[in-house]
């Protein structure tokens, strides 16, 4: 089993910056793709970005490319989502999640663990 544990969420300015966490236990990320989802009220989980287990590989969804970068530490076991020049439209709640295949996938579906989400607030 593996645990995640996010955090870094918080209200922020329209413009502003934050920077997530998702801390791992229990199995190292290294083996495992990662991604970050959202999900804002009254609508369906959103692919934001993933990782996949080869270095280098990441991937967006087109509303973030450019203001958002996922990185990840495998010494520390711990994901991260910069996110810069925030919207109101990126309000929602930010969950981690690992992924068995390494790929790095779009697909909620295909994630395996999750953690309990930070909530994001951009005030406009």
């Amino acid at each position: 089993q593996m645990q995640l544990v996010e955090s870094g969420g918080g209200l922020v300015q329209d413009g502003g910056s934050l920077r997530l966490s998702c801390a791992a236990s229990g199995r190292t990320i290294s083996n495992y793709g990662m991604g970050w989802f959202r999900q804002a009220p009254g609508r369906e989980r959103e692919f934001v970005a993933a990782s996949s287990w080869i270095a280098g590989r990441a991937y967006y969804v087109d509303s973030v490319k450019g203001r958002f970068t996922i990185s990840r530490d495998n010494a520390k076991n711990t994901l991260y989502l910069q996110m810069n020049s925030l919207k109101p439209e990126d309000t929602a709640v930010y969950y981690c999640a690992a992924q068995f295949s390494g790929r790095g996938s779009r697909a909620f579906s295909e994630y395996n663990y999750w953690g309990q989400g930070t909530q994001v607030t951009v005030s406009s």
